[in-house]
C-alpha cells in the first residue's frame, strides 16, 4: 500500500460493499483512489438542487430512493444525501 493511500485511508472513512464476484459499491470520494481497485463504472446516485422557494432537496430517485428535504442550507441536503446513500444504497447487493 502506498504512503498516500495509507494517509488517505486514515483521514476518510469509506464503506465498500464488495460482492463475491468482485463488484464494489461505494460513494465516490477523491481521498480514496478507487482507480487502484480496477476498472470503474461511476454513476450519479442523486441530485442536490435548489427549490423555487430557496431551500434545497436531495433527490435520490436515480437509485430508487426518496426526495429528501427541504433543507435550509445546501450543506444540510448534502449531508442527508450521503447519510441516506451510506445507510440504504451502499449496503445493498450490487446487481452487476
Amino acid at each position: 500500500m502506498s504512503e498516500k493511500l495509507t494517509a488517505s485511508a486514515r483521514t476518510e472513512s469509506r464503506v465498500l460493499n464488495i460482492t463475491p464476484s468482485g463488484v464494489i459499491r461505494t460513494l465516490y470520494h477523491e481521498a480514496f483512489p478507487l482507480h487502484a481497485l480496477g476498472r470503474l463504472q461511476i454513476s450519479r446516485g442523486s441530485q442536490v438542487e435548489p427549490t423555487a422557494e430557496g431551500s434545497w432537496t436531495a433527490d435520490l430517485s436515480p437509485v430508487g430512493g426518496p426526495c429528501l428535504g427541504p433543507f435550509r442550507q445546501r450543506s444540510e441536503a448534502l449531508a442527508a444525501e450521503v447519510a441516506w446513500l451510506e445507510r440504504h444504497w451502499v449496503p445493498a447487493a450490487p446487481t452487476r
